[in-house]
């Protein structure tokens, strides 16, 4: 038996449900996991040596984050959106992350600015895998997130766009398109730091770059250029 398999043998129910939940929140967002793809209970079980109630219960849990879906009679699968699901989740969290931006750019700390600092100087490093590109994106949305000293917006946040970030993170788009997407994270720090352009306008903005009418289901909609 290996140390791994022990390890998680010792582990308590709760314990163990908790584990798996967040190694398959990992994987999705990774993309181990595309969007559509089957969550099998059976495979899984075997992948964690462990039987399929506690992967039961972690699916369960992922479905109540909006990570997974439930289709009747064929089991979970991996969150896919329509065009007008990602239109009505981008119109929210436009509104939602530039409340989080003011709040952050009110409060703005050293320790802060070093953090988003750090992360976007790694974007504009990045020439690595596609999926190292969107963990480093969702990096950067959560550090504000947690930076604008609200955890019920933090939580909001963070529920409503993991679905979103799923569904983008194994999109086929070129190195080239993925890094000036990355790089346009600059944009959003300069407004933190005091910059006069308006945060929903910036996020609007940024959201254009990688969605088709993020801004359809808001009252941004009419200041389309």
């Amino acid at each position: 038996m290996t140390t791994s398999e022990s390890t998680l043998l010792a582990m308590t129910p709760s314990t163990l449900r908790t584990h798996i939940q967040r190694a398959l929140r990992s994987q999705i967002l990774s993309g181990k996991y595309r969007p559509g793809d089957r969550l099998n209970e059976s495979h899984i079980a075997r992948e964690f040596n462990t039987s399929r109630i506690p992967v039961r219960e972690a699916l369960s849990q992922l479905q109540e984050q909006g990570l997974v879906m439930n289709l009747e009679r064929r089991g979970m699968f991996v969150i896919k959106l329509s065009e007008t699901e990602v239109q009505q989740i981008s119109s929210l969290r436009i509104v939602l992350e530039a409340e989080a931006m003011r709040l952050v750019r009110a409060s703005m700390t050293p320790e802060i600015r070093a953090e988003l600092t750090g992360i976007v100087e790694q974007m504009e490093a990045w020439e690595g895998p596609l999926a190292d590109a969107a963990e480093l994106d969702r990096r950067f949305h959560a550090a504000i997130w947690k930076a604008c000293g609200n955890p019920y917006l933090e939580r909001m946040l963070d529920s409503l766009t993991i679905s979103l970030f799923a569904h983008k993170t194994l999109e086929q788009v070129s190195h080239e398109i993925r890094r000036g997407r990355l790089s346009h994270h600059r944009a959003l720090l300069d407004v933190m730091l005091g910059g006069d352009a308006d945060p929903a306008l910036a996020m609007l903005t940024h959201l254009r770059m990688a969605y088709t009418e993020p801004e359809r289901f808001s009252s941004l909609a009419t200041s389309r250029d």
